[in-house]
């Protein structure tokens, strides 16, 4: 029987009926058997200001992400694009598990990055810029296939399930590649 691998999903948006949430529960849904996927909430983090890690508690909500990553054996990023780039909860949530430096919950990592946008480019700007970021912290993104989903919108049914076609058999196969990435890093 082979292992069972814990996957913390980070989602870059804070609204409720996100699209990129959505897809977040649908690459659950999706996920082969052997690969358990949770979103980890990062809505409550306090923005990073060094001198809070100094305070004695840190902020509760930064030790439990922490804890909530680093027990995991993997990571998804799900994200849209604002500008080119991550949306700022994001990029916060990286920075704080980005600490202690050089020994944060990201460290070392398998990790993912799945990009949405309703326009023509998939978010393409927004995985490239989380890819250069979490490189320099030693995260290990898997490399292929990426994934810039287009027209996200489109890809749910009214109920919001995502629909089958292209889109689905895309995140079926970047999952199944993601199932070895976690394997062989782990």
């Amino acid at each position: 029987m082979s292992k069972r691998y814990e996957v913390a999903v980070v989602v870059g948006s804070l609204r409720k009926e996100s699209l990129n949430r959505r897809l977040a529960h649908a690459l659950i849904a999706h996920a082969p058997s052997n690969l358990s996927l949770e979103i980890v909430e990062i809505r409550d983090l306090p923005f990073y200001n060094e001198d809070l890690e100094r305070e004695n508690p840190v902020p509760r909500a930064w030790t439990t992400v922490r804890s909530k990553i680093a027990a995991s054996d993997g990571v998804l990023f799900v994200t849209p694009e604002y500008n080119r780039s991550v949306p700022a909860v994001l990029k916060n949530a990286v920075d704080v598990l980005s600490r202690p430096f050089r020994a944060g919950a990201l460290a070392n990592m398998p990790a993912a990055v799945v990009s949405t946008s309703p326009g023509a480019l998939g978010g393409f700007g927004a995985n490239q810029h989380l890819r250069q970021s979490l490189a320099c912290l030693n995260v290990a993104v898997m490399p292929t296939p990426e994934v810039y989903l287009s027209g996200v919108a489109g890809l749910f049914d009214e109920t919001g399930k995502l629909k089958e076609g292209n889109a689905a058999d895309l995140l079926r196969t970047f999952l199944q590649q993601f199932e070895e990435w976690v394997s062989r890093l782990s």
